[in-house]
């Protein structure tokens, strides 16, 4: 059996991911004789899409880390294929490993938009904020031709309930026609993540999103059709990407931005050996100075999961990262004004259907 090596890797082009590590959760791992014909024969495989039979499809979080507190992923798993997303470990909850099954088989949830109706029309339903996409992104590929998550909007805009977008794709200026209802009640709000403005660079570490001038593009989009727009720098990579986010925020505030907030990189689970294994191959001469700096934000870890640092990191290069970033947004005049989405519009579409139906 040949050992197979980060430096004499065949780069699958298109993916994010250069492996397949064991899921977490079984206790049996098939490891094929031949691991180099392997890697490339089945190394790079073509998308697959399963059906998801879910009865819910609000969920919750109870974190002081994220600006909401319910959100709704359409899809599951995500072909963007971004070699440090931290959401890739939820594949394996499916069965599926957190390497390039993450980001070749997507579980799509057809009837998403019949069960947002049905929980925003439920008497339990408080309304509120909804996040889209609290894991994947919710303008993946596939939505192209799907079209779930304009589904869900046109139910959301029926039902006048606030829904905030972050997403690496241009793909959501498709829908502004919809996004434009929502912003007349106060109820919308994009975000545009923005890691870098190299086009090259873009391209090896989000292979199947957006190019960062297209990422623009939909900023200036949305900005000139009046919705509230920012942008994230997730993840904020030190060693690698912090030193683009001064020309980051002041390409996203020429384009019309308003507003603009960032992660830092956290690697839990399997995504450590993921990125780490895409460092190796794309930026060699980068691999050991970021993870030193990882580990040097996270008492030596690569990921933390207490609440109040796990997005941020502590330390000194946290420290830094944090302070070049105020002083970026106080220079390009971002983040003047408060986001305030308002639910004082929503209504339940039954019960209105239910007046007008005495009427008549």
């Amino acid at each position: 059996m040949k050992k197979f090596s980060s430096s004499d890797s065949v780069s699958i082009k298109g993916r994010g991911a250069e492996m397949n590590p064991r899921n977490r959760f079984e206790s049996v791992e098939v490891v094929l004789e031949d691991q180099e014909k392997d890697r490339v024969r089945v190394g790079n495989p073509s998308t697959q899409f399963y059906d998801d039979a879910t009865c819910r499809l609000i969920s919750y979080n109870n974190s002081p880390d994220v600006p909401f507190d319910a959100s709704l992923n359409p899809y599951r798993g995500c072909e963007h294929g971004c070699s440090y997303c931290y959401a890739r470990p939820t594949h394996e909850y499916l069965g599926f490993s957190a390497g390039l099954d993450f980001e070749s088989k997507i579980v799509i949830k057809r009837n998403a938009a019949e069960l947002l109706r049905k929980e925003l029309n439920s008497r339990s339903w408080k309304p509120q904020t909804l996040a889209m996409s609290g894991v994947t992104d919710c303008y993946q590929p596939i939505e192209r031709h799907l079209k779930i998550t304009r589904e869900c909007l046109r139910v959301l805009a029926e039902c006048r309930n606030p829904v905030s977008i972050i997403t690496k794709n241009h793909l959501v200026t498709r829908d502004i026609d919809l996004l434009t209802e929502l912003n007349v009640f106060r109820a919308v709000s994009v975000f545009v993540s923005i890691t870098t403005l190299d086009t090259e660079m873009a391209r090896k570490l989000e292979p199947r999103a957006s190019s960062p001038l297209h990422r623009l593009s939909a900023v200036r989009k949305c900005a000139r059709s009046g919705i509230p727009v920012g942008v994230m720098l997730a993840p904020v990579i030190p060693g690698l990407n912090e030193h683009e986010i001064i020309p980051i925020l002041e390409a996203a505030a020429d384009a019309g931005a308003d507003f603009a907030g960032f992660t830092v990189l956290r690697l839990p689970f399997g995504v450590k050996d993921i990125f780490h294994e895409w460092l190796l191959k794309h930026v060699p001469t980068h691999a050991d100075k970021v993870m030193s700096r990882l580990r040097n934000m996270r008492n030596g870890k690569v990921n933390h999961t207490a609440f109040g640092i796990r997005m941020k990191g502590s330390g000194i290069y946290a420290e830094h990262i944090g302070n070049v970033f105020k002083v970026a947004v106080q220079r390009a005049g971002l983040n003047r004004k408060e986001i305030r989405l308002s639910t004082k519009a929503f209504r339940r579409v039954a019960d209105e259907e239910k007046q007008m139906s005495l009427f008549e």
